[in-house]
């Protein structure tokens, strides 16, 4: 079954372009996307690779209230 997250993300332009991605309740979570359609894509395989990371490390996410 697959989760849905919703998460505030904040897109800083570059000024070569494009945007670096964050949010700010998962600090680890960073990403970058060359336009705003990639963004979603990106931000969903960086979320992906910390979910997995933290389990392999066996611990909990942080909690995000």
């Amino acid at each position: 079954m697959q989760q849905i997250y919703k998460l505030p993300l904040l897109l800083e332009p570059q000024p070569e372009g494009g945007y670096t991605v964050t949010c700010p309740l998962l600090p680890d979570l960073i990403t970058e996307a060359d336009c705003i359609e990639e963004v979603i894509p990106h931000v969903s395989d960086a979320l992906a690779a910390l979910i997995e990371a933290y389990e392999d490390l066996n611990q909990p996410l942080p909690s995000v209230v």
